[in-house]
């Protein structure tokens, strides 16, 4: 026998079976099941308002709908035209100048000149595949090496994060004879076949693959830091022995270290050791993604140093040539010989354009700092952030590490009841008070505050005033 309860009736149900207040807040997210977003749909256009739009972008909004047709995703109610890009502001066509806070992908700013010099100086030489030799590649292959612990010393590249974990499955696959992937329940992790597979949050939150196990995110606003790590270890444990049970022998996890897409889950660091372990001891690979975390976001080059542990794989992405399409999976000997019977190979991956862009990403990470500077603007902003809740009961919580940082936004502080209505509204506000931001979690009731990495106090100054202006126009 079971029922099904809405939203709206489990106050009263509450009343009635003489349950808690705190406990209120955790049916109400049991209940907002029903609202899962796709990770797209959070901050999506509504492509039925077109016609409501000024003018000046109601045809160009058009016009890539007609191309691109009804699966293409467009931000913001109102969307923007982007001409131009420099540091970690974006231009529109009617010469508005806003805070980007969204894109990771211009990781050491946009339009930077050391990447345009580098690149359009190595196309006008060569520009072909990795199966020639070439010093430009090889270069700098090594230097990103030297960024990775032992025994993380062999690299594959690829154009896109997807492609990157794409492979790492793969490997997994054949290194460990097992199909069997755990996930957690708000993860992405690509676009390709076998990567959607993996990613909840493209689907709703529903795992659509028999060989998928989704676990919940380590929630470090609502699990108390004492029983984090043993509740995520011992929910990792429960789905490799259901795999298992189901005849599906375990090959890996896979997840980012700082939960992007499950709602930002950063500290306290070291969580996510006992997790690793229990992988390591049924026979699994632990493959980080670091599309998100990586190249300096959380204050250290790579996510998964704030936790003490060395993955068996790891991934990255879109910030890796700051901009241009380039990606890698870095491994051990071991893995990458487990793909000899097939071999790999990539035409455009660790092209030398693409091997230019990552070094010119490299060498500005190191030359002007940023990865200090990601942990001194990113606390700075917290901190601003956590003074600002004291006058907005609606910041339930402000978290994250180095530049990536997520505010959660709730009905009731005390409850934590979410509310991504309120979330969704000042997103579009501070669209028009010139911050662009975008939303995280399951419910899109976080906002996700991802600036590319030239971004200091002053900017998160910018933010503050911008924020508590969007607070006060929404009434929050």
């Amino acid at each position: 026998m079971h029922f099904v309860v809405t939203q709206l009736q489990l106050p009263h149900l509450c009343v009635t079976l003489n349950i808690t207040k705190q406990q209120i807040g955790f049916l109400n997210i049991i209940g907002a099941l029903m609202a899962i977003k796709s990770i797209l749909s959070m901050n999506a256009f509504d492509q039925s308002n077109v016609g409501t739009l000024p003018e000046d972008i109601k045809g160009e909004t058009q016009r890539r709908l007609d191309v691109f047709g009804s699966a293409s995703v467009l931000f913001f109610q109102e969307p923007i035209e982007v001409v131009k890009g420099e540091g970690c502001y974006l231009f529109d066509n009617r010469g508005n100048k806003f805070l980007d806070c969204y894109n990771n992908v211009a990781c050491i700013g946009h339009g930077h000149p050391r990447v345009a010099e580098y690149v359009g100086k190595q196309l006008s030489i060569v520009n072909t595949h990795t199966r020639y030799l070439n010093k430009v590649v090889d270069d700098y292959a090594e230097k990103l090496l030297k960024t990775f612990p032992k025994p993380l010393d062999k690299i594959a590249m690829t154009c896109t994060g997807s492609e990157s974990n794409d492979l790492a499955l793969r490997a997994a696959f054949y290194l460990t004879g097992g199909k069997g992937v755990i996930v957690t329940s708000g993860a992405y992790h690509g676009n390709s076949y076998l990567t959607t597979f993996v990613s909840p949050s493209s689907t709703n939150g529903k795992v659509t693959a028999d060989f998928v196990r989704a676990v919940p995110a380590p929630d470090t606003y609502r699990i108390a830091p004492d029983v984090l790590a043993d509740k995520f270890a011992n929910d990792v444990e429960k789905a490799i022995l259901d795999l298992e049970a189901h005849g599906i022998k375990f090959a890996a996890i896979l997840f980012d270290d700082i939960f992007s897409s499950d709602g930002v889950f950063a500290d306290p660091s070291g969580f996510i050791k006992k997790a690793i372990d229990v992988v390591h001891k049924h026979g699994g690979v632990y493959i980080a993604d670091e599309v998100q975390p990586g190249f300096g976001r959380t204050g250290k080059m790579w996510g998964f140093m704030r936790h003490d542990v060395v993955p068996d794989i790891v991934t990255m992405g879109k910030p890796m040539g700051n901009g241009y399409p380039m990606a890698a999976m870095v491994t051990k000997s071991e893995i990458i010989d487990a793909l000899k019977g097939t071999g790999y190979f990539n035409t455009f991956g660790g092209t030398p354009g693409a091997a230019a862009a990552g070094t010119a990403v490299l060498e500005v990470l190191q030359e002007d700092d940023l990865i200090n500077n990601a942990k001194d603007a990113g606390d700075y902003l917290r901190a601003g952030l956590i003074e600002l809740a004291k006058d907005h009961p609606c910041i339930g919580d402000v978290r994250g590490a180095g530049l990536f940082t997520g505010l959660e936004v709730v009905k009731d502080p005390e409850t934590k009841e979410i509310d991504p209505e309120s979330a969704t509204l000042l997103i579009n506000r501070l669209r028009y008070n010139n911050v662009l931001i975008g939303a995280a979690g399951p419910y899109g009731n976080i906002l996700k505050i991802r600036p590319p990495l030239r971004f200091y106090r002053k900017d998160a100054d910018f933010f503050i005033d911008a924020i508590t202006k969007s607070l006060k126009e929404i009434g929050k």
